[in-house]
């Protein structure tokens, strides 16, 4: 059965109505659930297989049967961890309808189908009793529902219902405990990803002027792989704290901060010999290994989905509440070293939140700026290099008599031109102007000297949808002068060979894991990731996922913004030699001839491959269903094909392995 999804296509701006099967959903579901690296987290299953060992020998030393409660089972992993390490029975739930027919074809596979009762609910809807989901309590509860909030999953609602309906007293729990640690720190970077400052100087002529803006700080929660965080980037006010401790058996917090780096560990056992930590790389003894031998592999897929523990941490910038059971000396935000700064951390079914006041109520937005820019997009904001080339650009277009024009999602560009002594600036309200053909004040037609853009739209998430700008300015043509300027002028879509680190688990077929079969899972994901004829590049913020430039860079194609959209395809043809998972693609902005804004690649790669990247733009990633690698002597090669279609506003690629 065909349905037809209404949509505004993200370049072009146009509203498409897309011919969709009623399967799209669930595959899409499929190939974005991310359980593959997961599965590669070889440490993060050993933890859990020692963690499970040892609960269910500690229950049959009680003389006791083990009966399992797994919640949140996926590929049914643990489960079949539990019944191999001597469980009785094991009942093992799993929501999502897609992952729970891929557990039952694993536990069939594996043998264990007699053991393993599959139940596809929500855990608070599973039922104890001779006509329910369960035949008895389960007295080992094995759950793996957390978050790099470690509760935003719903773990503590999850875990309250099972305590009350689902398992006996005093029964098992893997893990067993979870505690939060977090540390008081000063940090510009930081910082800049929760509130804007801003100052810009100097008329094009007259008295000079200046402009800052500094928006109200507000509750923001950053999730973000500390270990790319150098600690070079930010100067400890105080100790690391052990905020508090939430106890899987019987729930309980308490805790406190103000500008905090905050991670936890899992205890897998109540001794707490079996921990699974998340602390970044930079607090290990040794590089890349933690006290533990917990590997740094982790994807932010894992915040929106059925989440493993990974380096995932959140980076919280929040002022609130006082409160005395943790005292720290610190220096920072008005207070001098040794100050005592008492930090107050607080909870509810969902979420954390720190504070330095009290009374610790939770924190809200009132400036509504952070209810329309990201942190990224605060971070790009308040980078001043970049500003400083955006007004060094408007300076060299702008005269006294220009009128401007801006199309940009919550653009600072109107407010520069008009402070450096543009005559009148233009702004477009909402992206959806184009759609609906309504064009600007009539009155302007052929005034418009001066066309700019960031480009920045808050619906982009390839590169390549920020082309957006050169469709607004093929529309706009009307309004422009002859000799109007174009800011960006050009635009060229860039890409390198790499080789990742970490992130290339997300699409390697796993195989076995820990001796278990999984291959039905493999099957399934690749079957999604087939379901559409082509293949897509994917966004990912490359910064936080460290990869190996294995080409220089290639700019691929330009697209010319003084000129219209061609009518015509733009095409590019070449070759990459090297080893890799995939390739990364950006867009550089050419402001002008000779100022340049790169939303990928700030820096030149170095002799060993390092890349420094954007924080503030996604990159796109495409990923090759398996890794290729040139023979010895370079006779083995990727050919490339990239089409930009004008009509989609879509770029097509191809990639294959050919023979030189």
């Amino acid at each position: 059965m065909k349905t037809f999804c209404g949509r505004a296509n993200p370049t072009t701006g146009a509203l498409e109505w897309v011919e969709e099967s009623e399967e799209y959903d669930y595959h899409q579901e499929i190939a974005r659930s991310c359980y593959a690296d997961m599965l590669h987290d070889h440490d993060r299953n050993e933890k859990y297989y020692q963690g499970i060992r040892a609960a269910v020998a500690r229950v049959k030393a009680r003389g006791e049967k083990v009966v399992i409660l797994d919640i949140g089972t996926g590929t049914g992993l643990l489960s079949m961890m539990a019944v191999t390490a001597g469980a009785d029975f094991c009942y093992a739930v799993e929501v999502f309808k897609p992952m729970a027919e891929a557990a039952q074809r694993i536990v069939e596979k594996n043998g264990f189908s007699d053991k393993i009762k599959i139940i596809n609910k929500h855990s608070t809807d599973v039922t104890v009793g001779p006509d329910g989901d369960m035949q008895m309590k389960a007295n080992v509860l094995i759950t793996e529902l957390f978050d790099t909030e470690l509760i935003g999953e719903g773990a503590l609602p999850s875990y309250e219902h099972a305590h009350q309906n689902l398992v006996q007293d005093g029964c098992e729990a893997v893990p067993h405990r979870a505690t939060v640690y977090a540390q008081l720190v000063e940090s510009e970077l930081l910082w800049s990803w929760a509130q804007l400052q801003l100052e810009v100087e100097g008329r094009l002529s007259g008295s000079a002027a200046c402009l800052w803006v500094a928006v109200p700080r507000a509750h923001s929660v950053c999730d973000i792989q500390l270990s790319q965080v150098s600690p070079n980037s930010f100067t400890p006010l105080g100790p690391l704290c052990t905020m508090f401790r939430v106890d899987f058996i019987c729930a309980q917090s308490s805790g406190r901060a103000q500008v905090v780096l905050s991670w936890w560990d899992l205890d897998m056992d109540p001794s707490g010999s079996i921990v699974c930590t998340m602390a970044p790389s930079w607090t290990y003894p040794q590089p890349k290994m933690g006290p533990v031998s917990y590997k740094t592999q982790c994807h932010d897929a894992l915040i929106q989905a059925a989440v493993a523990p990974s380096l995932m941490l959140r980076c919280v910038v929040v002022e609130g509440p006082l409160d005395a059971e943790c005292v720290l000396p610190a220096c920072g935000e008005q207070v001098t070293e040794g100050e005592e700064l008492s930090l107050t951390v607080c909870h509810d079914d969902y979420s954390l939140w720190y504070s330095l006041r009290s009374p610790p109520s939770r924190p809200c937005c009132t400036c509504q700026a952070h209810l329309v820019w990201t942190r990224p997009r605060f971070g790009e904001l308040n980078d001043r290099q970049r500003t400083e080339s955006y007004v060094s650009a408007l300076r060299s277009v702008l005269r006294e008599d220009s009128v401007c024009l801006s199309v940009s999602d919550g653009s600072l560009l109107p407010v520069f031109a008009r402070m450096l002594g543009a005559k009148k600036v233009l702004l477009t309200r909402q992206r959806s102007w184009l759609s609906r053909q309504k064009l600007i004040d009539r009155k302007s037609l052929g005034q418009i000297s001066v066309l700019m853009g960031e480009p920045y739209f808050s619906t982009s998430l390839l590169p390549w949808h920020s082309l957006f700008f050169w469709y607004c300015r093929t529309a706009l043509a009307g309004l422009l002068r002859p000799s109007a300027a174009i800011l960006p002028c050009s635009a060229t879509l860039h890409m390198v060979a790499v080789e990742f680190q970490d992130l290339w688990r997300i699409r390697a077929p796993c195989g076995t894991c820990e001796g278990f079969d999984v291959t039905p899972m493999d099957e399934m994901v690749q079957q999604s990731l087939d379901f559409r004829e082509s293949r897509e590049a994917e966004p990912h913020p490359l910064w936080e996922y460290p990869c190996r430039a294995l080409t220089q860079s290639t700019a691929i194609m330009t697209f010319d913004f003084t000129q219209c959209v061609p009518q015509q395809p733009i095409s590019s043809l070449g070759l990459l030699i090297g080893c890799c998972h995939g390739v990364a693609l950006w867009m550089e902005y050419h402001l002008t001839n000779d100022i340049t804004v790169s939303a990928g690649l700030i820096g030149p790669i170095s002799e060993q491959g390092d890349c420094e990247w954007s924080r503030h733009r996604k990159q796109g990633v495409y990923f090759f269903r398996s890794p290729w690698e040139s023979s010895g002597d370079g006779r083995a090669a990727v050919s490339y094909s990239f089409t930009f279609e004008p009509s989609s506003g879509d770029i097509k690629m191809d990639f294959s392995i050919e023979s030189q």
